[in-house]
């Protein structure tokens, strides 16, 4: 068996690497960088910035406190981007050798479609070849929507989640267009740094794919940061300005108001990368660019699948492109398998870090589950205060009746960790009961779930059962 997979993220790499272990002869057509965004413009360099933001707040925020006194911290903003530029580098030198390991043959090029299941490959040096193979995974991911508004484009000084990730300066301030995952991760760093920082955004909350009570410890602590948030006021436009660029908004009273900053970050979410791919030459359904799979990732056209970013109707993370490519490659192998989204964790790298799996309340409600819930603060667990003084806090949904696991949401110290537990709840159908009968380790933060399933039973030891 043949494979050809166009794209080396998080999704064809792994996609390629499991045909491979599973005896495909496979190419992986990647034209620009191995690891795709996450690994070289996306999650890892901005956790990279996030580490050393955090690390910057501790000092300045917990130190004296703890009794590690520091004076004259600073950012040595260059050595903050050099030590993601070598993370970075680091992961993608390590998915070449898995896939040379994998004896994955790449190809450096842009594939576009010429007919169903018929390939033209555009080299690097510029020479074009024909491919074909029994199968072909489509992986190519998704890149920064730029929005249509006026002045935008012609402002050097308005950036992309990629330019924020390769300044050479630090800025004094920055305006924020958009309150999603990926402007307010950047926001936390930036202003832990000392950018003043502004965020904007046309809706009326931030973080909508976060349970509200998270959403609200996590703007509390942004506020103290020194953010400020602008709801309900969107953009109009961006104008020259002698700091930077000057945006101009309509607030929620529908006046204009402006806002000037030396760099605007840009960051209303992200479209799918398919517009070089010839989509419709080969003969592959879509919807403005997001390709149309079904639960085992194949398209209309027989033989040709998609992952990742670039599908459409699914979240756009590097975990979810790399169970969807699993899922490709073992359907094509011969194996029955289906992606299923049920147990994906969703996570905020914001201050404190959030994270979130399952179904939220305003879920249950509209689906007419009957549900209870089980809360407990992390300023009652003991790791949590040593770590952050006990900020955030754990929430459990559970069906009311037999109280098997439907939701878990976390805000507070290890939360994008600790989420592995609620996911893999949901995944077996673990009830209440099978969390609290399991014994959990102290002092750990870990210990938070147990109470907050003990809450939801109205059995709870260290905090009020109310």
């Amino acid at each position: 068996m043949n494979i050809i997979v166009i794209g080396g993220g998080p999704g064809g790499y792994v996609a390629a690497i499991r045909a491979a272990q599973l005896g495909a002869a496979v190419t992986l057509v990647e034209k620009q960088h191995l690891g795709g965004t996450c690994l070289n413009v996306g999650c890892i360099p901005t956790k990279c910035l996030l580490h050393s933001a955090e690390l910057l707040e501790d000092i300045r925020r917990q130190g004296a406190e703890i009794g590690v006194k520091v004076t004259g911290a600073e950012v040595d903003f260059p050595q903050v981007i050099r030590h993601k530029n070598d993370i970075s580098k680091k992961l993608t030198g390590g998915v070449a050798g898995l896939l040379r390991m994998n004896k994955v043959k790449v190809v450096d090029g842009e594939a576009a479609f010429t007919g169903p299941r018929k390939l033209e490959v555009k080299k690097a040096d510029g020479t074009k070849e024909p491919m074909t193979a029994d199968a072909i995974i489509v992986a190519t991911g998704s890149v920064n929507a730029r929005p249509p508004i006026p002045g935008l484009r012609e402002n050097p000084n308005c950036i992309d989640s990629t330019g924020a990730l390769s300044l050479e300066r630090l800025p004094r301030s920055m305006v924020v267009i958009g309150g999603g995952v990926i402007g307010l991760e950047l926001a936390c760093a930036y202003a832990a740094f000392g950018t003043k920082i502004t965020v904007v955004e046309a809706m009326d909350h931030m973080l909508p794919m976060l349970d509200g009570d998270l959403t609200k410890v996590g703007v509390d602590h942004m506020k103290k940061m020194g953010m400020e948030f602008h709801l309900e006021c969107p953009v109009q436009s961006v104008e020259p300005s002698p700091v930077g660029a000057k945006v101009v908004c309509k607030n929620k009273a529908g006046e204009t108001v402006s806002f000037e900053a030396e760099k605007v970050l840009v960051a209303i979410g992200r479209k799918a990368n398919t517009e070089a791919l010839a989509l419709d030459r080969g003969g592959i359904k879509h919807d403005r660019g997001r390709i149309l799979v079904n639960e085992r990732m194949q398209t209309n056209v027989s033989g040709v699948y998609a992952i990742g970013d670039c599908v459409a109707g699914h979240a756009q993370l590097a975990h979810t492109a790399s169970a969807m490519g699993e899922v490709a490659a073992e359907n094509i192998m011969g194996q029955d398998s289906v992606y299923d989204e049920s147990t994906n964790p969703t996570c905020v790298y914001i201050e404190p870090e959030a994270a979130s799996v399952g179904l939220t309340e305003e879920q249950c409600k509209e689906k007419g589950i009957a549900y209870k819930v089980g809360k407990f603060p992390m300023s009652a667990n003991g790791k949590a205060l040593i770590l952050n003084g006990g900020e955030g806090l754990v929430k459990i949904i559970a069906g009311a009746k037999y109280g098997e696991v439907l939701g878990m949401h976390i805000i507070g110290p290890r939360a994008t960790d600790l989420i592995a537990e609620g996911a893999l709840a949901i995944r077996l159908e673990a009830t209440l009961d099978e969390l609290i009968t399991t014994i959990h380790s102290h002092p750990t933060v870990t210990e938070t779930m147990r109470e907050a399933a003990l809450h939801a039973e109205k059995r709870a030891i260290h905090t009020a059962n109310r």
